[in-house]
């Protein structure tokens, strides 16, 4: 499968032309663990950290004409405008690529509704729950969220008068919020998809111990 491609729906049932169930349960199998490896994987998560790091980046480009007011240095005059410009470049494409990776992300919940709703198999089933992937983003997106209040709060409480201009208050105040707003999105999807799995496949199975407890 290419890397690119996301597997195709289902076909109808007029046109479905598998053998039997275990064909059908194979192909069904492969396709879900593709949607499953492109919607929780790390390389997800690792693609919004770097949306969120070139929001800071493109945030703190912006804020620094500020700085030059501050500062009422006249060079700002020249390079302001082109900070501008460079900030814009760079906070842009990071604000499309989370509204494309939402967007991706309705796509690929879609295909997997659709594939789940072809047939039942709780055994290769309970792999789409991916409890430690889920527990990776949430716990990782909660400590981006911490980290970003923690520059918000800490820029605007310990800004000291005389040395912190009110370009350094924006700028860290500006890249709290970016961060926490990705921490967000982070624990927004790793809650949606545990969501997901007890609407769509029930509660967990009990383990072999609980069991026989």
């Amino acid at each position: 499968m290419p890397a690119r491609t996301l597997p195709p729906p289902p076909p109808p049932a007029y046109l479905r032309t598998w053998p039997d169930r275990q064909a059908l349960l194979t192909d069904r199998g492969l396709a879900l663990g593709e949607l499953r490896r492109r919607h929780l994987g790390l390389h997800r998560l690792l693609l919004l950290w770097l949306c969120g790091l070139g929001g800071v980046i493109g945030w703190a480009l912006l804020v620094l004409p500020i700085r030059f007011i501050d500062d009422k240095d006249p060079g700002g005059f020249l390079l302001g405008p082109i900070l501008m410009v460079l900030g814009l470049a760079v906070l842009a494409p990071s604000v499309i690529g989370v509204a494309l990776g939402i967007r991706h992300d309705r796509r690929l919940r879609r295909l997997t509704d659709a594939w789940v709703a072809l047939d039942s198999h709780p055994a290769s089933d309970a792999r789409l729950r991916s409890p430690a992937l889920s527990l990776v983003w949430l716990l990782s997106s909660l400590a981006v969220c911490t980290l970003g209040l923690w520059a918000s709060f800490a820029a605007a409480a310990y800004a000291e008068p005389g040395r912190d201009t009110y370009a350094d208050v924006i700028l860290g105040m500006g890249a709290g919020l970016v961060l926490w707003l990705t921490g967000l999105l982070g624990g927004a999807k790793a809650v949606g998809h545990y969501r997901w799995a007890l609407r769509r496949l029930g509660p967990a199975a009990p383990t072999a111990t609980a069991a026989r407890g």
